[in-house]
């Protein structure tokens, strides 16, 4: 046999895909954005409230003033009826 009749496999070496999946987490400015954007809520509903809250005191307080001038307008008709008695009876 000659050495021609021998062959030689040569191996060729084909590169490899490898897909890397890199899972990116939130440096946590959503959620620092979150808590801005509740504490606004918050501060804005305490306001909301407090102004309700304050012009109903302001309204209860108006209430209490007109009935207690109401219950002194009562009382100095009574007293003028009382004094128009009085004179109609001396009078008499």
């Amino acid at each position: 046999m000659s050495d021609d009749d021998r062959s030689e496999a040569t191996r060729v070496e084909t590169p490899t895909h490898t897909t890397t999946i890199i899972e990116r987490r939130g440096g946590g400015g959503g959620l620092i954005l979150g808590l801005i954007a509740l504490v606004v809520v918050v501060v804005g509903a305490f306001f909301f409230l407090g102004e309700k809250s304050s012009q109903t005191n302001k309204d209860a307080a108006i209430t209490e003033a007109a009935k207690k001038v109401g219950e002194g307008a009562e009382k100095v008709g009574d007293a003028a009826e009382k004094a128009g008695q009085r004179i109609e009876n001396s009078v008499q």
